[in-house]
């Protein structure tokens, strides 16, 4: 069984090299660079990992999509995909996998176990709004819509690949599509470290995924029509 690791990257020259050499213990991996005007395409590559590079900054639901078909293209069995910005551990990439039998998209729940230490108030409580949201749209009983620790099976990938959200709305709309296409969710619980690292959520970003919610709610009661 061939396995990719997947990392979406945009300047993280300080993490990108732990990251790589966590995840080559376990997988194959691809850095995607969105656009980096740092050395993170340089330290990937010289850490071992296969590197993608974006002329310009597109987004991270791109710089997925890039990866995934990559993955698609090179057949690859299984995709794991995870932040270049070193917040998700590579050493749970194998507890992961273990839970792949029968799933076509697992995803990495920071609060499956217990509230994740030193998250940002900010952002348990806009997940959990977005979570709360997804599973009324779903029906996944998820308990992290927003985690970007994730597997992705053979199977489902190519589904995700015509995602037409480039941005962080992407990682919401991947679970709407696999709902759509019946698709098997499940989750496993992970820890995530949280720092210094800088966020590149802008108000446009913010703004967009109020749009999508919106979308989602007419979505839904269409559905009920």
């Amino acid at each position: 069984m061939r396995i990719i690791t997947i990392v979406p990257a945009y300047n993280e020259e300080k993490a990108i090299t732990n990251v790589v050499d966590g995840a080559k213990k376990h997988t194959d991996v691809l850095v995607v660079d969105d656009g980096s005007l740092d050395e993170t395409a340089n330290l990937a590559k010289n850490a071992g990992a296969e590197v993608l590079k974006h002329t310009k900054n597109i987004g991270k639901g791109a710089a997925i999509k890039t990866g995934l078909k990559y993955a698609i293209e090179e057949d690859y069995d299984i995709m794991v995909l995870v932040d270049g910005d070193g917040q998700h551990d590579p050493q749970c990439i194998p507890l992961l996998l273990d839970g792949m039998e029968g799933v076509d998209l697992l995803i990495g729940s920071r609060f499956l176990d217990m509230a994740p230490q030193n998250m940002p108030l900010h952002r348990r409580f806009s997940n959990g709004i977005t979570t709360r949201l997804i599973r009324f749209v779903t029906g996944y009983h998820i308990t992290d819509s927003q985690c970007g620790f994730r597997v992705i099976s053979k199977k489902a990938a190519p589904l995700f690949t015509g995602i037409s959200y480039n941005d962080y709305v992407y990682e919401s709309e991947v679970l709407c599509k696999a709902s759509e296409n019946d698709l098997v969710v499940a989750e496993k619980p992970i820890q995530c470290v949280y720092g210094t690292e800088k966020s590149y959520v802008r108000t446009r970003h913010v703004v967009h995924y109020l749009m999508f919610t919106l979308k989602l709610l007419v979505r839904k009661m269409l559905r009920r029509i």
